[in-house]
């Protein structure tokens, strides 16, 4: 068999076991994402896996570097990295991928027994109060006549009338002129 062919069988294999399985996702018919653990645990991780075009004759190229790998430290990464391709070196040659979600799964805690979510970065500023690196949007403020207006303009259930912020054609055509003023 060809690589390709054994590409097209892997995938089929897979997308029939992993059919409805929220952790997986087929980014495309080369490169999947699988997250191992819950979304809500600090200790779930998301492998990007992408086949080479030789695969599963070549190693598939795994990635941690998705948004939602951002808590984990450099150390664990590169630990996680390791033993994946461990795994990888073992199963030259044989589609891998299911081999690899799966001792991914058993081995989540061995992988992130030494994870200490990373802190996203909090200063603090010199009145002993913290403040985060993003900057809070100002509200514009309103005058009470302000407020007053928007109030009138809404119904009962704070929504505003429909039409409420159409132009009016007679009134815009006598400000601007029409066609035929030229």
């Amino acid at each position: 068999m060809t690589a390709n062919e054994d590409q097209e069988m892997e995938l089929e294999a897979l997308l029939s076991i992993y059919e409805g399985d929220e952790c997986f996702k087929e980014i495309n018919s080369v490169s999947f994402q699988f997250r191992i653990g819950d979304i809500d645990d600090t200790k779930a991780f998301l492998l990007d896996i992408t086949w080479p075009e030789t695969y599963p004759d070549t190693a598939p190229q795994i990635s941690l570097d998705a948004f939602f790998n951002k808590r984990i430290s450099g150390e664990t990464k590169h630990l996680i990295l390791s033993k994946l391709k461990e795994q990888v070196e073992a199963n030259l040659g044989t589609a891998m991928m299911y081999t690899l979600f799966e001792w991914a799964k058993e081995n989540q805690e061995a992988l992130m027994e030494n994870h200490k979510p990373v802190v996203i970065a909090v200063a603090t500023s010199g009145d002993g109060g913290t403040s985060t690196s993003k900057k809070k949007e100002k509200k514009e403020q309103l005058t009470k006549s302000q407020k007053r207006k928007i109030v009138n303009k809404t119904d009962n259930k704070g929504e505003l009338p429909r039409g409420w912020n159409w132009i009016d054609v007679i009134k815009h055509l006598s400000r601007t002129g029409g066609k035929d003023d030229e």
